[in-house]
């Protein structure tokens, strides 16, 4: 059995949330103590008790919301060691706090406009040739994907499975690992890039670690180039948080909720809902159903 720390440092948190994660906890533990309850047996009503004793304790709805991340990791935590069947407030937040507004988003068609404008078999250096191939690759994972920076820069050789048409994204510090299909040209270009293109810049870069995409830069540095060279065929690209938010909302005129929820890789359902493009009369209603805190 793993003890919660080492639950969390599975999961690849940093000591700074660590540290701040058990702190939380054993906040909890004595609010359930005094309640003749624990975090084992706790249902959803008073879950909700406890959510009213941190508003009348003064916390801010943001705090509030920040306190119920760190049990809702708990309780995952009681899951996965199968101390609960559940997480009583896995879709629980508190309402009011300021919300992520998605302007400007780009539709599915201008997205592979992105893909197809790009060029990469113009350039006259053999190197530059090569960096614009490897940047069209992930300029795919970006627009089909939705894949952000974090996840780019995890992705390893053995992930690729183009057998099967797919690619497997590992998990992050906020997201989940999921399996992603590829669409059939991105298949083709991927072979091209294990068999002609990463041998040269693993040879340039005397890089031959098991990273999908080596580089000799901040990941960061690299994705930035590739949206400035975007920004010329569309003005609206604006950055990679711009583009995956119009991924996630186009998936969410195909796909349910649940379904987004596991291709963005978001570990609460909470996540996908900001991208719900509703009128504000809907929105106030999805909130209301999900997270009944007012």
């Amino acid at each position: 059995m793993n003890d919660y720390r080492t639950y969390l440092q599975e999961q690849d948190y940093s000591e700074t949330t660590i540290t701040g994660n058990e702190k939380q906890i054993e906040l909890f533990k004595k609010w359930c103590k005094r309640n003749h309850t624990s975090p084992k047996q706790i249902d959803y009503k008073m879950c909700l008790k406890f959510i009213k004793y941190l508003t009348r304790k003064g916390n801010s709805k943001k705090t509030i919301n920040h306190r119920l991340r760190s049990v809702k990791i708990y309780f995952n935590y009681l899951i996965d060691e199968a101390y609960r069947i559940d997480n009583p407030i896995e879709s629980t937040i508190v309402k009011g706090t300021k919300r992520t507004a998605n302007y400007d988003l780009l539709d599915a068609d201008e997205l592979e406009d992105l893909y197809y404008s790009f060029e990469s078999g113009n350039a006259t250096d053999k190197y530059a040739l090569v960096c614009a191939k490897r940047n069209k690759v992930i300029i795919g994972l970006i627009v089909y994907q939705g894949l952000n920076t974090t996840s780019l820069s995890k992705l390893k050789t053995e992930h690729l499975q183009l057998s099967k048409g797919k690619i497997y994204v590992p998990s992050t510090l906020r997201s989940n690992a999921r399996e992603l299909e590829l669409k059939p040209w991105q298949i083709m270009e991927f072979i091209n890039y294990q068999n002609e293109v990463l041998p040269i810049l693993q040879k340039r870069l005397k890089n031959y670690t098991e990273q999908l995409f080596p580089i000799n830069t901040r990941f960061n540095v690299l994705t930035s180039q590739i949206i400035k060279k975007l920004k010329k065929y569309n003005q609206k690209a604006e950055n990679i948080k711009q583009i995956r938010a119009s991924v996630i909302t186009n998936w969410l005129g195909q796909y349910n909720l649940r379904q987004v929820q596991y291709l963005a890789g978001h570990r609460y359902i909470s996540s996908t809902e900001r991208y719900l493009q509703d009128d504000l009369e809907n929105l106030h209603e999805i909130v209301n159903n999900f997270h009944p805190i007012s």
